[in-house]
């Protein structure tokens, strides 16, 4: 997921996008507490709380320019 294909989403595509981007990431985690899974791919969270990072920033972006 790439910070540009973000800007272009409406505040409530991002919202969805965030909610199922941490849901994932909680799964994962849950998962591997839980099972002990050692599937668990460590490049796939990293991935994961990465695009939640770019979210929150496309998000906090667009708070402040409401603001200005």
């Amino acid at each position: 997921m790439k910070a540009t294909d973000l800007r272009e989403q409406t505040a409530e595509e991002l919202s969805e996008s965030y909610d199922e981007t941490c849901q994932a990431l909680f799964d994962m985690q849950v998962r591997k507490d839980v099972d002990g899974d050692a599937a668990v791919q460590p490049l796939k969270a990293r991935s994961l709380r990465r695009d939640v990072a770019r979210i929150k920033t496309v998000m906090r972006e667009r708070e402040l320019e409401g603001v200005k």
